[in-house]
C-alpha cells in the first residue's frame, strides 16, 4: 500500500482513538524515524518514553532476532532464562525482592493495586469478612492508565467521568502537599500512588520532602506506598530509578515504557513484606514476561543502568535546559520543569498547533496537556539534536 492507501485503511478499519498526523513511519534508526517518502524525523517522543536507546540498536536488534528465532512464547507456566536473568537484574539494581511481569503500565499499575489490597487483607486476619482497609490515595494531575481500575487512580475528568462508575474506594488528594494527604490518611487506607515525576498530567516532579513524608505516612499506617515509575523510571530522570533523587524507597515500583525498549512489557517490584501476601493464583499474565520481551529487556537494562550512561542523560538534561532558557522566546514560556530528558515547557496558551508545526517541520514533540511541551527524547541523544529540535520548537512557537 501506498501512503495515502495506508492512512485510509487506518481510517477504515482501526477504532478511531488516537489522532494521528497523515505520516506513515517504515523505518527508524538511532535518533530518526523515517516515513513512507524517505523524509528524517527526529524522535524527541521516544514513542511517549519508550525508545530509550533510540531506534534499531544493534544490540537489542541482534539479541531480539537470535531469540525470535529460538523461543518466543511458553506462558508463564514454565520457566524460561531471559525471564529469571531480567527479574535477577532488576532485584539486585532496586529496593525489591520480588518482580511481577506484565505487559503494559497500566496492567503493572492493576496488578500494584491488587497486591497493596491482598498485603491489607491478609492483615485484617478476617479472611471472610469484608475488606475495611482498602482505600487509595492518588494525587491531582496524576495518570496510571486506561484501565478500569487504573483510570480509577487517574486525576482528569475527562479521562474518567464517560465510564462511571470506576473502582471504589479511591481518594485524591493535592501533589505535592502533604497535608493534604493527612486529611485523608485513616486505618483504612491500604496504599497510596504517586508518580515521583508525573507525565501525562503536566510533568511535575515531587519534592523530596513530599515523598518522604509519603515514606512515613505509610509506615505509620501500614500502608503500602506505590511508586508509579512507567513513564519516570530506568534511566530517564538521570538516575536508574527517579525516587532515588529523593533518597526515598517503595514498597512497590512499576514499570513498563521503556523496558523492553519497544516491545511490550510492565513489571511490578515489590518487597518481600509484600510478596509474602500472594500466592499461586492471586494474580497472572498469559503473556507477561515472556523470553522475547525479557531478551529485548535485558539488553536495555544492562545499557541504561551503566553509570556512564546515566551520566550522558544528566549531561543532555543540563544542556537541554540551557538550549531552552536561550533559544525559546521567554515571553510564551511561563514554566519549565522536569528531571533528566524528561521535560515540561508551560506556555501561556495551547500547544497542539506548536507541536503540529513542529511535526510539518521534521521534529517529534508532544504534549502534556493542553499548554504544556512534553520533550522525552531518546536516551541517547545528542547534543547536536538537542539543539535541533529546541529550535524547531522556538521557529513553531513564533510562527503560530
Amino acid at each position: 500500500m501506498n501512503k495515502q492507501e495506508v492512512i485510509q485503511s487506518e481510517h477504515n478499519y482501526v477504532l478511531q482513538t488516537y489522532v494521528r498526523p497523515d505520516v506513515v513511519f517504515e523505518r527508524g534508526e538511532g535518533l530518526y524515524l523515517y516515513d513512507t517518502d524517505g523524509r528524517a524525523y527526529l524522535d524527541f517522543n521516544a514513542g511517549i518514553a519508550v525508545s530509550a536507546l533510540g531506534h534499531a540498536d544493534p544490540d537489542w536488534s541482534a539479541a531480539v532476532a537470535a531469540q525470535a528465532a529460538k523461543l518466543t512464547h511458553v506462558s508463564n507456566l514454565y520457566h524460561t532464562e531471559p525471564q529469571a536473568q531480567l527479574a535477577q537484574t532488576l532485584v539486585q539494581n532496586s529496593f525489591a525482592d520480588r518482580v511481577y511481569f506484565c505487559n503494559s503500565g497500566a496492567e503493572a499499575n492493576e496488578a500494584a493495586l491488587k497486591f497493596a489490597r491482598k498485603y491489607a487483607w491478609n492483615k485484617q486476619g478476617q479472611p471472610h469478612a469484608k475488606n475495611p482497609k482498602s482505600k487509595i490515595i492518588a494525587f491531582s494531575h496524576s495518570f496510571h492508565g486506561r484501565t478500569m481500575g487504573a483510570l480509577a487512580i487517574t486525576a482528569k475528568e475527562k479521562y474518567r467521568e464517560p465510564f462511571e462508575p470506576l473502582m471504589s474506594g479511591v481518594v485524591f488528594a493535592e501533589f505535592n502537599n502533604l497535608a493534604s494527604v493527612e486529611v485523608v490518611m485513616d486505618e483504612t487506607v491500604c496504599a497510596v500512588i504517586v508518580e515521583p515525576v508525573q507525565g501525562e498530567g503536566g510533568i511535575y516532579p515531587a519534592t523530596a520532602d513530599f515523598l518522604r513524608g509519603l515514606r512515613t505516612l505509610c509506615d505509620q499506617y501500614d500502608a503500602v506506598l506505590i511508586f508509579d515509575e512507567v513513564q519516570c523510571g530506568l534511566g530517564r530522570t538521570g538516575y536508574l530509578w527517579a525516587h532515588e533523587m529523593a533518597g526515598v524507597t517503595p514498597d512497590i515500583m512499576t514499570l513498563a515504557k521503556p523496558l523492553a525498549g519497544g516491545l511490550p512489557i510492565g513489571a511490578a517490584l515489590l518487597t518481600q513484606k509484600v510478596a509474602n501476601a500472594l500466592q499461586p493464583g492471586d494474580h497472572g499474565s498469559t503473556f507477561g514476561g515472556g523470553p522475547l520481551v525479557c531478551t529485548a529487556a535485558n539488553v536495555v537494562v544492562g545499557k541504561v543502568s551503566q553509570p556512564a550512561f546515566l551520566a550522558h542523560v544528566r549531561a543532555m538534561s543540563e544542556h537541554l535546559h540551557h538550549k531552552l532558557a536561550e533559544l525559546l522566546p521567554a515571553d510564551q514560556v511561563t514554566a519549565v520543569r522536569g528531571a533528566g530528558l524528561m521535560m515540561g515547557v508551560e506556555l501561556n496558551r495551547p500547544v497542539a498547533e506548536i507541536t503540529k508545526a513542529c511535526v510539518e517541520k521534521g521534529v517529534l514533540i508532544i504534549n502534556a496537556g493542553e499548554n504544556v511541551v512534553r520533550l522525552i527524547p531518546p536516551l541517547v541523544v545528542t547534543a547536536e539534536a538537542i539543539d535541533h529540535a529546541v529550535a524547531t520548537l522556538a521557529e513553531a512557537m513564533l510562527a503560530v
